[in-house]
């Protein structure tokens, strides 16, 4: 199996984890909720192993390796997610699913909802920089039971659904990896192209020279 299929799959039984309640989500370290979703899996194993010093400047490393357009898109959806996800999660408004899947993937193409007695879709109208234009502050959120976030892959669609949990919590589905086999794609393709790396190899080499130095305190 190529590296890129086990990527696939794990992401795909992180999916169904986080769908089923397991709380994999840091929330004590505010910086690190906000960036985990998009995080590659050697960054967050180095950061948690990591003093408390070492993580700040390895915070500043972070978005010194990647294109500034990539900081800037992370912080126009960031500001979009503590407008909009405020009621499902007042304290840390990025830290719930939604909120995350809108982190890593920006704005779906479109999403149905499934309302008391009738169900709508709207589409979210897309830019090219996959921020959603639409105001969700001011939703009645008793009003809608489920949503489905749509997101195209190549020549395929991937879907999120989420189902409202009173009195004020939407949880992620999980995902029948059969029905929906490009989710884990999807997500590695946005990591990829909005939050990768301008040279893994030179940032991986300071991030084992950082580890090395707090080892040696």
């Amino acid at each position: 199996m190529t590296t890129r299929k086990i990527a696939v799959c794990a992401l795909a039984v992180l999916a169904v984890a986080a769908a089923c309640g397991v709380n994999t989500m840091p929330s004590k370290d505010p910086w690190f909720a906000q960036h985990y979703i998009i995080m590659q899996d050697f960054e967050r194993q180095a950061y948690r192993e990591m003093s408390a010093p070492a993580r700040i400047e390895f915070q500043t490393l972070f978005w010194a390796a990647r294109d500034p357009d990539s900081k800037a898109e992370f912080d126009k959806r960031m500001a979009y997610i503590l407008k909009t996800y405020k009621r499902d999660n007042s304290r840390q408004p990025f830290n719930c699913d939604r909120a995350r899947i809108y982190l890593l993937n920006g704005s779906p193409a479109s999403i149905d909802y499934t309302q008391t007695d009738w169900t709508m879709s709207v589409s979210q109208g897309v830019a090219k920089s996959g921020t959603g234009t639409t105001d969700r502050s001011n939703e009645d959120i008793s009003a809608t039971t489920a949503e489905v976030w749509t997101y195209p892959y190549d020549r395929f669609f991937v879907k999120y659904s989420f189902a409202f949990n009173p009195p004020n919590e939407w949880r992620l589905i999980p995902t029948d990896f059969s029905g929906n086999r490009y989710l884990g794609a999807l997500e590695i393709q946005s990591k990829e192209r909005t939050y990768g790396v301008l040279n893994p190899d030179r940032y991986t080499k300071k991030i084992e020279e950082l580890k090395a130095v707090q080892a040696a305190k």
